[in-house]
Formats: structure tokens, sequence, C-alpha cells
């Protein structure tokens, strides 16, 4: 043994045992990190090649399509309408074809009523036609009620 470490010297013997000390760290540290760093991007990768956000527009897609039709949305409007004591007037209704599966139904629909009676009216219609989005409203005070030009859209997929 000591011919060996004669022969070797102390910068072999050092070299030896950073040899030992190195293999050690390769099959103990970073083998193990590897495979787990393997193991990760496996998860993380998809299976198939989605774009990204395409889970968010499905879900879209999936949250807008509903089993009524526009006339069946425009029926429970004016019930609600007619709860909540909001005068109806006439309304227009247009379609706006996209270039999407979505549709869009804009209503104009003036009404009248005590301010309480119209934010009721809005707050009921919102949360019983989840399709639907307010997108302008111009109010008025005329001899005690309230005069309101509303924009509304109902949002539907196609079928």
């Amino acid at each position: 043994m000591s011919k060996i470490r004669d022969q070797l010297g102390v910068a072999g013997i050092a070299g030896i045992f950073l040899l030992a000390a190195a293999l050690f760290f390769s099959n103990f540290m970073v083998r193990p990190l590897e495979t787990r760093s393997a193991q990760l991007a496996a998860r993380k990768a998809p299976s198939t090649a989605v774009q990204p956000g395409a889970e968010k527009v499905a879900a879209v897609y999936e949250y807008l399509t509903k089993e009524e039709d526009t006339t069946d949305w425009l029926a429970k409007l004016h019930a609600i309408g007619a709860a909540t004591g909001v005068q109806m007037k006439s309304a227009s209704y247009k379609t706006h074809k996209t270039d999407t599966r979505i549709v869009r139904y804009e209503i104009a629909l003036p009404v009248a009523g005590s301010y309480g009676q119209i934010r009721d009216f809005l707050k009921r219609s919102l949360a019983e036609i989840p399709v639907m989005s307010v997108d302008s409203m111009n109010l008025k005070r005329n001899q005690g009620m309230v005069q309101a030009d509303m924009r509304l859209t109902l949002h539907m997929v196609k079928s």
C-alpha cells in the first residue's frame, strides 16, 4: 500500500479521491434530479399541440351554449320587467353575425319606472339571463319617473 502511495504521490491520491467524489455526486445527485425534471416536463407538456388559451375559449363557448332560444330569453326579459314593475315600451332587435361561432342579438329597450325598479330589473335580468350583457344605458328623470334607454346584448353560440 505504501508502494502505491509513493508512486502516485499526493496529487495522484487527490485525483483518485476527486474522481470517486465526482462519480458519487453524478450517480446520487444529478441522475435523480434529471429523472425528476423529465417527469415534470412530461406532465407539463400537453400530449397534443394545443394553442395557448384554447381551453379558455372552449370554456367561453361552453358557457354560452344554452338550450334556450332567443325568443325564450326575450320572454324571460319581459317577465322580469313585469315582475319588477318596469314599464317596457317597444323594443328593437338586431342580429350581428361574426366570423366566430358567437352570434350577438342587440336589443334596444326603452323602459320607465323608479330608479329602484330599473336597478332591480337589471339585477334580476343579469342573474337570470347569463348570456346577456348591458352595453349602454342612458337615464333621464321625467316627472318623478326615470326613463332609461338600454342597449342589451344576448351572446349565443350558433347551433
